[in-house]
């Protein structure tokens, strides 16, 4: 399953490194997402979809 993030669209609010802390994290300077793993297991295909509804810039983007 690939993974993208949109750091330019990224607020920062963290709800992606709280939701699944192996996959997202952030910067320490900015707040801005960082992704840790851009090809997470499929397994985790339901957490990554709620992180993806749960970012309110809509910076994440799940694709199969």
């Amino acid at each position: 399953m690939k993974l993208t993030v949109d750091q330019h669209r990224c607020v920062s609010s963290g709800n992606c490194a709280l939701a699944m802390p192996e996959v997202f994290d952030q910067r320490d300077d900015d707040g801005v997402v960082v992704l840790l793993d851009s090809d997470p297991p499929d397994a985790l295909s339901a957490e990554l979809r709620e992180a993806e509804d749960m970012c309110p810039a809509q910076a994440i983007t799940v694709g199969g």
